[in-house]
């Protein structure tokens, strides 16, 4: 009963926070917003075990915490740009605009704070500031920068990423500015949500993180329209649960890279990092194209693990490699099925001609792995056409304990 006093205190206090209209549920580590009109109407069950929110019951023993959503709401149109910001936070957030180029500082280290854009501007971008973990929800975004990127998001700290379902968004760098990405975050970036992210990367990276990019079972479509350098390119480690990643041949440079995140003004990676140098993909689909010399669709410093997912890779570019790790691979799960990851790839392009590889001029791969290649299931195939393209080739051990590889495989 002493659970349910509190659990009634806190929405009873969030009910008179009139600027908020939505709180967040914490369950079993998961969350579930809720809107303040649906709480005032909860139905608790016998003896108070459960209570009934909007339609769906939860076991009062499993609730951990509610937390308000603090939202601050954006509105780009044209060359001119609107924010909101609910009085509960306003006395740490500023928001200062130039035209339609917004940067928002956020100074509230206590509250979580929810930012939505949307709206569109052919000369605009989004600046954001701040020392706390925030979620930035976009809501049917159209942003081209004329100065830098489109998105820049200068926080350390978890940020997560809502392509606010049904949505569609898109975004655009400035190809003669000085940014890391058109998307950017100094931080470690989490993305959920069922809309499209549409992403053109005119000087170099489409996305970027300097930490890891997770996307959840909830992602919606990624589509890297174009990027003058890797498509998608991360520090620490690349994680995905689900969603659809679509990566077109107009990619320079790499597909998806993740590379080891470095202590500062040290190169020597630092153990403490989680997964670092990783790529693990549990589900969701990746479609890649490379026609440029000398790229990987994937590139990982370290271990790459494949447990669920589909995958459709094509490698045309002279040189260039389908799945590329520096350490080892393991493909499925010990006791997993043949259905589950499923991989193919085709690897066509013919040597390296880059002036660097003259001497020795490299290969076009399908999958190369400088470690151990361990396959426990799914379904791998590697299709090389060509006398000098190749179809799996690993240094260290291959060893198969079920699945099913159909490619051809050099040690």
């Amino acid at each position: 009963m002493k659970r349910i006093t509190i659990l009634l205190s806190c929405i009873l206090v969030s009910l008179g926070m009139a600027a908020q209209s939505q709180m967040r549920l914490w369950h079993g580590g998961e969350s579930t917003r809720i809107n303040l009109s649906d709480a005032q109407n909860m139905v608790f069950g016998s003896g108070g075990t459960t209570v009934s929110i909007a339609g769906t019951t939860y076991q009062t023993s499993a609730i951990d915490s509610l937390t308000m959503i603090h939202q601050v709401t954006v509105t780009f149109n044209g060359n001119s740009v609107t924010t909101s910001i609910p009085a509960a936070v306003a006395k740490d957030i500023t928001a200062e605009a130039d035209g339609a180029y917004l940067t928002i500082t956020n100074n509230n280290v206590s509250n979580e704070v929810e930012f939505v854009l949307s709206g569109e501007s052919s000369n605009g971008g989004f600046t954001y500031n701040g020392s706390y973990k925030a979620t930035i929800c976009l809501n049917g975004l159209t942003l081209t920068s004329q100065r830098g990127g489109a998105i820049d998001i200068q926080c350390g700290k978890r940020i997560a990423l809502v392509l606010n379902d049904g949505t569609t968004n898109t975004l655009a760098d400035y190809a003669s500015g000085t940014q890391k990405a058109c998307l950017y975050s100094k931080g470690h970036v989490e993305v959920e949500g069922t809309g499209t992210l549409n992403v053109t990367g005119n000087l170099t990276h489409a996305i970027k993180t300097k930490e890891y990019l997770q996307l959840k079972k909830s992602t919606g479509a990624i589509n890297i329209v174009k990027a003058a350098g890797d498509a998608i390119h991360v520090g620490q480690y690349y994680l995905q649960n689900g969603g659809s990643i679509s990566i077109t041949s107009t990619t320079q440079a790499d597909g998806i890279q993740a590379e080891y995140l470095t202590l500062e003004d040290d190169i020597t990676p630092d153990p403490n990092e989680e997964n670092n140098g990783q790529v693990i993909i549990k589900g969701g689909t990746i479609n890649i194209e490379m026609t440029h010399e000398d790229c990987k669709a994937i590139k990982a410093d370290d271990l790459v693990t494949i447990t669920g997912g589909t995958f459709d890779i094509k490698a045309s570019g002279n040189g260039s490699r389908g799945i590329q790790t520096d350490g080892s691979m393991v493909i499925g799960e010990s006791g997993g099925t043949d259905a589950s990851p499923t991989i193919t790839i085709s690897a066509s392009g013919g040597l390296c001609t880059n002036e660097a590889d003259v001497d020795d001029p490299h290969r076009c791969m399908g999958i190369k792995v400088d470690g151990d290649l361990t396959v426990y299931a799914g379904t791998t195939t590697v299709t090389n056409t060509g006398s000098k393209s190749r179809g799996i080739k690993v240094a260290g051990t291959y060893t198969k304990t079920g699945g099913v590889v159909n490619a051809t495989i050099k040690n």
